[in-house]
This record gives structure tokens, C-alpha cells and sequence, in this order.
């Protein structure tokens, strides 16, 4: 198969990068900021022709940010993706969030639940989805990513680690820690199954709050977990208002023959080797 992957240079996109790879998968176009900007309807065509599956990892990931600048955030993480899926139609693999979500919720989000956004980034990505959806293609929602390349939650507990005596980390938030490597490979799964084009939820079984996932990080690293305390959402004001809780059911997945992904602290275990600094 020849595979088009967008934000390669992206935490997401490396890591997909490096599984195909190591499936024995040659025919990878993998596009950069640099090399594509998905935003030029005229240059993602050009991209797009020909691939037999698209996966877009490209995104603006400035949820304050996008706070801002709503207009430039969407025209990346929405509009953009009319340009893709026009081309690449049930082709393509649009990365999401559950950032769509309004974060109200006490069970798990079906793949089905109704899209309520109360970010800028979160209305973005629910343009996206709309328009991957509307020519037929796949959405993978995921949340609370973290990996090998770039910063992100349990990179930043490390650097903390070593800097402080005590951490302060909110514990009123509660999602599904999810491994972006694991990610990558569930996603290639999925293109390669067969599946019909949807919904699927690409996050870790399981849920924790941003402290439980603290302390599981120290504790992974040999540290004393206690030398993370709890606090809550109010103590960090933030331009953009965070979901409370992004935990997302996955049973779309019992369709396809791939296996959901294994619970948080299994996956935040296997990834530490790759993590530490």
C-alpha cells in the first residue's frame, strides 16, 4: 500500500512513521510542516492522488493558543480537512480528540455520543471530523496523548522530577493516558482490517486523573509517588477550559477484529525505556 502521512514531524507522526517501517512498509510519503501544508487545497490534492490510505496526524496543538486565534486553529484542525477528504474520500485516517466532547459525562463517550465542544480547539477538530465523516472516511478520537518525541504530560513530570521536591498536579480531570506509539500501531492496524469507514476511539483502557498519572510516572521511574500532591482545575487558570472527564468507549472496535488498547498503567510501563530522559 502506499501511505500518505501528514504532521510526520509530529509526535503522532514519527511514531507512525516507525511502525510502518517496521512492518516492511516502503511506499510512506511522510509530510512535514516543511513539506505540505495541508491548509493549500491545490498542494494537499497533489499529495493525496494516488495514496491508497491518507493518515492525517497534522494539527494545531495550541488548545490556549487557539483560544486566540480561533479562525487560524481551525482552518488547520477543520477546514483543512475538506481539502484531504475531497481527495482521499473513505481513504482517510483523521486523528481527533475528545476534545469534542463537552466533558459532562460520568460513562465513557460512544463513538455515536453527540459532539459538544467548549473550546476553540475542540470546535476545529469537530469541523474535521464533520468533513473526514461526510466523504466517507475514518475519525480516530484520541486523548491524553503522550510519547518519545516532543512534549508532552509525562516527559514534563520527569523534567519536574528532577527540578522539585513536590509537584502539584490537578486531580479533578480524569482521562485515558494513551501512548502514542501504541496509537500509531492500532491506527495501521485499523487501515489494514478491512473495517468500514467511522468512528473509532484509539485511547488506553482505563482512566486516571492528571494526579493518578503523576504518581504512576514517579512511581515508574523508581520516585517516591508522594512527592506528588493533589489540587484542582481552579489553582491553574487557563485560557481554554478543559473537559473534566474524556474517558471514551471503544466498542466499535469488536467490528474490526483489533483489539482495543490495553490499560494506561500497561502501556505507561512498556513506554518508560523510551521516556525517561
Amino acid at each position: 500500500m502506499r501511505w500518505l502521512i501528514t504532521g510526520a514531524g509530529g509526535m503522532l507522526g514519527r511514531d507512525l512513521c516507525a511502525v510502518l517501517a517496521a512492518a516492511g512498509e516502503t511506499d510512506v510519503v511522510a509530510a512535514g510542516r516543511a513539506d505540505l501544508d495541508i491548509t493549500d487545497a491545490d498542494a494537499v490534492r497533489a499529495a493525496a492522488d494516488g495514496a491508497d490510505v491518507v493518515v492525517n496526524a497534522a494539527a494545531w496543538t495550541n488548545v490556549d493558543g487557539a483560544e486566540t486565534d480561533e479562525q487560524a486553529a481551525s482552518a488547520v484542525n477543520g477546514h483543512a480537512v475538506r481539502h484531504l477528504a475531497e481527495t482521499a474520500g473513505k481513504r482517510l485516517i483523521q486523528v481527533s480528540t475528545d476534545y469534542v466532547f463537552d466533558g459532562a459525562a460520568a460513562v465513557p463517550y460512544a463513538e455515536e455520543a453527540p459532539r459538544a465542544p467548549i473550546n476553540a480547539y475542540g470546535r476545529g477538530k469537530a469541523i474535521g471530523e464533520q468533513a473526514a465523516l461526510s466523504a466517507g472516511g475514518f475519525v480516530v478520537r484520541t486523548a491524553w496523548l503522550y510519547g518519545e518525541h516532543g512534549p508532552n504530560f509525562v516527559r514534563t513530570m520527569l523534567r519536574l522530577a528532577a527540578a522539585r521536591d513536590t509537584v502539584d498536579v490537578v486531580d479533578d480531570q480524569v482521562g485515558p493516558p494513551t501512548w502514542s506509539f501504541a496509537l500509531a500501531g492500532q491506527i495501521v492496524a485499523l487501515a489494514r482490517s478491512g473495517a468500514q469507514p467511522g468512528v473509532y476511539h484509539g485511547t488506553a483502557s482505563g482512566s486516571t486523573s492528571w494526579f493518578g498519572l503523576a504518581r504512576a510516572v514517579f512511581e515508574e521511574a523508581g520516585l517516591a509517588p508522594e512527592r506528588v500532591r493533589p489540587t484542582t482545575s481552579d489553582k491553574f487558570v487557563r485560557p481554554a477550559p478543559r473537559p473534566a472527564y474524556s474517558v471514551l468507549g471503544h466498542d466499535r472496535w469488536a467490528e474490526t477484529g483489533v483489539a482495543p488498547l490495553p490499560s494506561w498503567r500497561s502501556m505507561l510501563h512498556e513506554a518508560m525505556p523510551v521516556l525517561r530522559p
